[in-house]
């Protein structure tokens, strides 16, 4: 069952996927039909799960479930991963590897290699006080307040 993801429960459960580059509008208002078809039929053991999502700054596709109604279950977890392939099959983008890194350049999201992020904090190309997202957020609330926060205070630090 869609739902607005504004109006999920703080401790819903959140999954983000990060893409390799931005989305063009049209791209977004095509996604956005699949999500909401996809969604519409999501179900865990036949039970409708309660979901919404969010598509931020034209690169991030951030699925929400409120678990209090319905929880996850594997099956339902593969049919979400296995919709976010799809996704990246038919729009040519990479959404589903957790080894790259996108941080805030001014206004730009950026996006890098585990690799060259690390190579980038040796140079001080990037700094503490650079935006990152930490995108291992596991609710809402931690979405509100943890995903969008300065390298000093994520996953990110230990390479700076």
């Amino acid at each position: 069952m869609l739902v607005d993801f504004n109006k999920l429960p703080e401790e819903s459960r959140v999954w983000i996927y990060q893409a390799n580059r931005s989305f063009t509008p049209e791209e977004i208002a095509e996604i956005e039909t699949k999500l909401n078809v996809f969604i519409e039929n999501w179900t865990a053991h036949g039970s409708d799960l309660q979901a919404g999502y969010v598509i931020k700054y034209k690169r991030f596709i951030v699925l929400g479930l409120n678990q209090n109604l319905n929880a996850a279950t594997g099956c339902s977890i593969d049919a979400s991963v296995h919709f976010i392939q799809q996704l990246e099959k038919e729009y040519n983008v990479d959404l589903m590897d957790k080894m790259n890194v996108s941080y805030k350049q001014g206004e730009f999201i950026a996006y890098k290699s585990l690799t060259d992020f690390k190579k980038m904090a040796k140079q001080r190309a990037i700094s503490k006080n650079t935006i990152v997202f930490n995108n291992l957020v596991n609710n809402i609330a931690e979405f509100k307040e943890n995903w969008e926060v300065p390298a000093s205070e994520s996953w990110h630090a230990r390479f700076l």
